[in-house]
């Protein structure tokens, strides 16, 4: 007859009145979704220094992004009038519901179930947030872009791109978020938060920073998606010329020609839209910086593909004889008719950038506002526009 089989002394069960695991995992009430960026935070000293940052006012209506199971939300519910919550999952919305739930705080919490980035928000005097890892630029520029933006925004970020809104001119992580964040608003880190502060802990360390949005006479009085279309441009590769950014990309040209016959038919501006003959456009080669190496910001365009050194030469066995002999490949020249109204936008770009600002030959990612502004402006005195 065999034995009836006994659990191991201090093995854990099943029953209600078991010892919990040592896994914290097994103790977890959610299953964490990873594509949400789903870190809770549960140091309580953390959350009440955020808020702390704040300087909310009694009166304030405060939106949070991304509550989860509310360890934030109360703290701002102690300081703020109301709280705006965005939440994708309905677990995370329930849970943070029912923390509320008979209490005075509960009427002054509205939880709205959703993408924020997708979501037309009600409006609001503060935004804090432990921001989600993939929507941490999408959310800037939301908040940055809107007609009436908050007072104070207090986000959590990674500490990278926390670093990339504080960057300047020069630096390895200036970028086109840098220059849109400091355009339009003053940045300032609050305070470095490590991983252990989350459950479960990301694979870096996080950053909080306030973003006072310029508002009144201090705020710019340009389009953000015409100052953001040029930055786009010039960013594209931070390390090239703006000559090669702009004249360099036969993509770039068109969507100028584009839009400047655009504004041409809204402005009753009659276009050369005749084929133009040949020798017109002499200077027709692609001007493309060839020594610039691609840097960390560069990853998009290049797509973490890179040649590898020993990696075998596929080349014709023709172009490499040329190759050797010094000789240049011949270009294949494009089949498609290029019109006058085409070298006009392309001779417009050209004196934008040679003869106007003289920036031709400057890279983006040492340029400051003032030479972006002194660009767009010229731009636009040529009616080329980006948005």
């Amino acid at each position: 007859m065999g034995k009836a089989k006994t659990s191991k002394r201090g093995a854990a069960g099943s029953g209600p009145y078991e010892r919990p695991s040592k896994h914290p995992a097994a103790n977890n009430v959610f299953k964490f979704n990873k594509d949400f960026g789903q870190h809770i935070l549960k140091n309580p000293g953390i959350a009440e220094a955020i808020v702390e940052k704040a300087n909310l006012k009694p009166t304030d209506t405060v939106l949070e992004v991304g509550p989860g199971t509310g360890n934030l939300t109360v703290k701002i519910l102690e300081k703020a009038r109301n709280v705006i919550a965005v939440e994708m999952d309905p677990r995370m919305a329930a849970e943070t519901t029912k923390r509320v739930q008979g209490t005075p705080q509960q009427k002054r919490l509205e939880m709205i179930l959703g993408d924020v980035i997708k979501t037309t928000l009600p409006k609001f005097d503060v935004c804090i947030s432990n921001t989600p890892y993939q929507i941490s630029s999408p959310l800037t520029f939301k908040l940055l872009s809107m007609p009436n933006p908050p007072r104070t925004c207090v986000l959590m970020f990674q500490r990278e791109f926390a670093m990339r809104l504080t960057a300047r001119p020069g630096d390895s992580l200036y970028c086109r978020l840098s220059v849109n964040a400091q355009f339009w608003a003053k940045i300032s880190h609050v305070l470095k938060v490590g991983r252990a502060n989350f459950r479960p802990p990301p694979q870096v360390d996080s950053s909080v920073v306030r973003i006072e949005p310029k508002i009144g006479k201090e705020r710019p009085n340009i389009a953000f998606e015409e100052w953001d279309g040029m930055l786009r441009i010039c960013f594209n590769r931070r390390n090239k010329t703006l000559r090669a950014s702009f004249l360099g990309n036969k993509e770039v040209l068109s969507l100028i020609e584009k839009n400047y016959r655009l504004f041409c038919a809204q402005n009753d501006i009659l276009v050369d839209d005749s084929i133009a003959e040949e020798g017109d456009d002499d200077a027709d080669d692609m001007e493309v910086d060839e020594n610039v190496a691609p840097s960390a910001g560069d990853e998009d365009e290049w797509g973490g593909i890179m040649d590898v050194d020993g990696a075998a030469d596929d080349t014709p066995s023709f172009f490499q004889e040329l190759k050797a002999a010094g000789s240049q490949v011949p270009k294949t020249k494009s089949k498609k008719s290029k019109t006058r109204v085409a070298l006009l936008v392309k001779e417009k770009v050209r004196k934008v950038l040679e003869d106007v600002t003289e920036l031709a030959d400057c890279r983006s990612g040492k340029c400051d506002e003032n030479d972006f502004l002194r660009l767009l402006a010229a731009f636009n005195a040529e009616n080329i526009h980006f948005s």
